[in-house]
């Protein structure tokens, strides 16, 4: 089950602030069928309690376990913003958010921790110069 469609795969050349940036993964998790448009209040919610920065300029703004009944199936969206985001005091290119139905999302979460916690997957995920070749290289997160 394919849970990444190259509709979801995005990249700006600028910045945005970090609550634009998670209204943008919402919107395309949204598009997708996967979330309602509760989901991100639910993102907002998540990131007052625990950022979701994880390092390696990544970032997986995802809801709470309150609102599961926001997540209608499981899904990704990938936005890269070449200009950086300020994530609470962190550098941020990649925003990945994240819906996953039951606990699909931690097996989803681990694919995406595997996959940016290596620098040389990082730097070609940066290099990557549009959004098909982004998703290509995204592939591992589809298996």
């Amino acid at each position: 089950m394919a849970v990444l469609s190259i509709g979801q795969v995005r990249i700006h050349p600028g910045s945005v602030s970090r609550e634009e940036a998670t209204r943008e993964a919402a919107d395309i998790l949204q598009s997708a069928g996967a979330v309602t448009g509760a989901y991100f209040d639910a993102m907002l919610q998540r990131e007052e309690t625990v950022s979701t920065y994880m390092g390696n300029e990544l970032a997986i703004p995802h809801g709470t376990n309150e609102t599961k009944d926001a997540i209608l199936d499981s899904a990704l969206s990938v936005v890269r913003y070449d200009g950086g985001i300020d994530w609470d005091g962190n550098p941020v290119t990649f925003v990945v958010g994240i819906a996953g139905k039951g606990d699909e999302h931690l097996e989803i979460l681990s694919q995406i921790a595997l996959l940016f916690s290596d620098e040389d997957e990082v730097a070609k995920l940066k290099a990557a110069d549009s959004p098909e070749a982004l998703y290509a290289l995204l592939d591992t997160v589809n298996q």
